[in-house]
């Protein structure tokens, strides 16, 4: 697999693990916190290419996050709906796949003594597609969210999915 480079407001070209680092070291500020660690992809359609923004997101709730992104531009027009939602859930899953079991246990080991005092940590999956009657995209929405859940994620869409519809979405234009 290709190195893969995320950047944030303050950093550019971070590799997976400065990432890693930065989540750990967020989580390690208040382990007693409750947070959830999120994964979504949006995408543009341009000109002549199409951009995909995966959001990677650790949130305390309540208490803030840390994020960065990764960018994939596919030089030409995505225009099928299908393909590109496809295409969205595919980056996510390839991101969710870098936190592997170590990673996950690493994440889990720092709220695990305060889980009594109500520390907590999840994983969702975010897809920019909706169920409602209007929404293009629901048509695609259970096979996209078994996909999401097949990777034992739990998955969220539209109005949920704010990391791939509000943070990520923000990086396509």
């Amino acid at each position: 697999m290709e190195e893969k480079y995320f950047q944030n407001l303050k950093e550019k070209k971070l590799t997976f693990e400065e990432v890693f680092k930065h989540i750990i070291q967020f989580m390690r500020i208040q382990p007693r916190g409750n947070f959830k660690l999120i994964v979504g992809t949006d995408s543009q359609v341009h000109a002549s290419h199409t951009i995909f923004i995966t959001g990677i997101v650790i949130q305390n709730q309540g208490k803030g996050a840390w994020a960065c992104i990764h960018k994939k531009v596919v030089r030409r027009k995505m225009v099928h709906l299908h393909e590109r939602i496809s295409f969205e859930t595919s980056l996510t899953e390839e991101i969710v796949s870098l936190f592997t079991e170590d990673k996950k246990n690493k994440m889990i080991d720092i709220v695990l003594p305060f889980i009594y005092q109500g520390a907590s940590f999840t994983m969702e999956g975010h897809l920019d597609i909706g169920a409602g009657q209007r929404n293009k995209t629901r048509e695609f929405v259970s096979e996209m969210v078994a996909r999401i859940e097949s990777i034992g994620i739990e998955p969220k869409i539209k109005p949920e999915a704010y990391v791939a519809s509000s943070y990520a979405n923000k990086y396509t234009k």
